[in-house]
């Protein structure tokens, strides 16, 4: 199962993300990546084999923002390579996607996305998605990311796990799950609480879900699951080291 973390805030998104990949290495992997907006452009860096191939990447051609993603990978559609590892970035270099799934349909979208004259660099699944995002961005959704993201995971069959990050919006990821695809872990550093953690919780499920007042009894499960987490996670000296 691939790993994904993502980062938004004040400190330097890569040795955070570069440490939670580190903790999702027991899933197993043969590559990892790592992308950061930094200065109106995304900058990514991958390799294959193990996460120390990346570090060591990163520690002679650095790359350093405010936000980023990072994945590792097991191959599905692609043999394991560096221009098959994630995270991937669409044609025109705008938006970046990292991928938990298989998307069942990829051939028939890859198709349809090459006759309108977009230019795959990987055999992966996974590039349709950010392709897609890309068109609908341009195409009825003004760059909301959300609402490109929206159209976008419509169009694809199967159980997904995905993050999304553009230089439109630098401030933002977009996270998306369908299906049996894994959980969401949220964290909110720099002397948050697991009040916080409720609070952002609840604004996020009326913001996506306006049905929902975030308070039903299979939510209300989900959330103490993330507070519980939070909590025993800001008592350990790693963390506290951080906040």
């Amino acid at each position: 199962m691939c790993g994904i973390v993502g980062y938004i805030g004040s400190q330097d998104a890569t040795p955070i993300i570069i440490d939670g990949l580190g903790r999702l290495e027991y899933r197993g992997y043969d590559s990892a990546g790592i992308a950061v907006i930094h200065d109106d452009a995304i900058h990514l860096r991958r390799d294959v084999g193990k996460l120390a191939n990346l570090r060591a990447k990163l520690a002679t051609s650095p790359v350093s923002g405010s936000i980023g993603v990072g994945h590792t990978r097991w191959a599905t559609h692609g043999v394991p390579a560096e221009h098959n590892a994630h995270p991937h970035i669409s044609m025109n270099g705008d938006f970046v996607v990292v991928h938990n799934g298989i998307v069942e349909n990829y051939l028939q979208l890859r198709e349809e996305l090459m006759a309108e004259g977009v230019t795959f660099k990987s055999e992966t699944d996974t590039e349709v998605i950010v392709q897609l995002i890309e068109r609908f961005a341009k195409n009825g959704a003004n760059y909301n990311l959300a609402e490109a993201t929206r159209k976008a995971v419509k169009m694809l069959r199967g159980a997904h796990a995905i993050v999304v990050m553009s230089i439109h919006t630098p401030d933002e990821l977009i996270a998306v799950r369908i299906g049996n695809a894994g959980g969401v872990a949220l964290g909110l550093g720099d002397g948050a609480t697991g009040a916080d953690v409720r609070r952002a919780y609840k604004r996020l499920v009326r913001r996506y879900h306006p049905d929902s007042n975030g308070g039903d009894r299979a939510q209300e499960g989900k959330l103490q699951a993330v507070v519980n987490a939070y909590t025993h996670l800001k008592s350990a000296p790693a963390f506290q080291s951080e906040s």
